[in-house]
C-alpha cells in the first residue's frame, strides 16, 4: 500500500508579524520574522507539544465561527489512525497549535494550506511507513459503523468514515521515512527499524488531560507493528515541558558526535533541538 505523506504545501505572505511558537509524531517549535509566513511542518519535521496560549479558546478556526459542541456530549478520549473524515480538523489542531496568533483571513489561508498539503503530498519511498493518529472525544473506540476501504490511503489517513467519528483534540504523525535519522555507511544508506515521531499538537482546551502521552503510547504501538526496534523524534530545547514529557515516557536525549552533521527538522535557523529516542522494549517510566 502507497500513501501520500502529510507535507508539501504552498507558500503564504502575510504582511507585517512576529509569532513564535513552541514543541507534537508527532505533535511549539517556529520563529517567524516579519515579512514572512512561516514554513510548514511537513510529516517529517520537528516533534512538539504545544505550551503556548492560543487566541482561539476552542482551537476552532476564527474564521469559520464554529461552535465546539462535540466535547459536551461524551467524555471518552479515543485515539485511533486519522481518516478523511478528519482533514479540517487535523489542519485546524495543526494550525492553532503551531501558529496560535494568526488572525483572519490568514489563519483561515493556513487552515487551507496545510489540508491540501495533507491530501496532495509526493508519495513516500518505496518500503516506509507512514500514519497520522488523532485523539478523538465523543467517539467510540469500537466503530462498527464504517465505511470505505482500509486499502485505501491519502497523506497517511485512511480511506474510511464513520458516523460516530467523534471530534479531534490531538494529533501526531508517526513515519519509517528516516528523513530525519543521521544515514549510515559510505554510501549514506537511509536507517530502517527506527520510527519517527513530528507534529505532535493538542488543542489548548484538551491539554494536561494525558492526550498527548497515549499519543506517543500508540504511535509506540504502531512502530512495533512495523517490526521497529526504536523511535525517535526531535525536541526544541527551548520546550522545557515537552522535554520533560518525552523523557517521562522513557526517551533519551542522544549527544551528537562533536563534528557530525545530522539532519534537522526545517524550521527557523535559530531553533536548536534535542534529539531523543527510545528502544521499545524499554519500560515506560511512572
Amino acid at each position: 500500500m502507497r500513501s501520500l505523506p502529510l507535507g508539501a504545501s504552498i507558500t503564504v505572505s502575510p504582511a507585517t508579524t512576529t509569532t513564535t511558537a513552541s514543541s507534537k509524531s508527532g505533535l511549539p517549535l517556529l520563529s517567524v520574522s516579519k515579512k514572512q509566513a512561516p514554513p510548514f511542518l511537513s510529516s517529517s519535521s520537528s516533534s512538539r507539544v504545544s505550551h503556548e496560549p492560543s487566541l482561539s479558546k476552542s482551537g476552532v478556526c476564527r474564521a469559520t465561527q464554529v461552535v465546539d459542541l462535540f466535547p459536551t456530549l461524551s467524555p471518552e478520549i479515543v485515539v485511533r489512525e486519522a481518516r478523511l473524515e478528519d482533514c479540517w480538523e487535523v489542519a485546524e489542531t495543526h494550525c492553532s497549535s503551531f501558529f496560535p496568533e494568526y488572525s483572519f483571513p490568514l489563519d483561515f489561508v493556513l487552515r487551507v494550506d496545510r489540508l491540501v498539503a495533507m491530501l496532495s503530498g509526493f508519495s513516500i519511498p518505496s518500503g516506509c511507513r507512514r500514519t497520522c493518529l488523532v485523539a478523538v472525544i465523543g467517539g467510540s473506540a469500537d466503530d462498527t459503523l464504517l465505511f470505505g476501504s482500509e486499502d485505501f490511503k491519502i497523506g497517511g489517513f485512511d480511506g474510511k468514515f464513520s458516523l460516530n467519528r467523534g471530534y479531534v483534540t490531538g494529533i501526531l504523525t508517526v513515519d519509517t521515512v528516516a528523513d530525519f535519522l543521521p544515514r549510515k555507511g559510505s554510501l549514506r544508506q537511509r536507517r530502517t527499524g527506527i520510527a519517527y515521531i513530528s507534529n505532535v499538537a493538542v488543542r489548548e482546551r484538551f491539554r494536561r488531560k494525558g492526550i498527548a502521552k497515549r499519543l506517543i503510547s500508540k504511535a509506540e504501538a504502531q512502530a512495533r507493528s512495523w517490526g521497529c526496534r526504536a523511535i525517535a523524534l526531535h525536541c526544541d530545547l527551548n520546550n522545557p515541558g515537552a522535554t520533560k514529557l518525552y523523557k517521562g515516557q522513557g526517551f533519551r536525549c542522544i549527544k551528537v558526535p562533536e563534528g557530525a552533521n545530522w539532519p534537522q527538522p526545517k524550521t527557523s535557523p535559530d531553533v536548536k533541538f534535542n534529539f531523543m529516542m527510545k528502544l521499545l522494549n524499554t519500560p515506560t517510566m511512572a
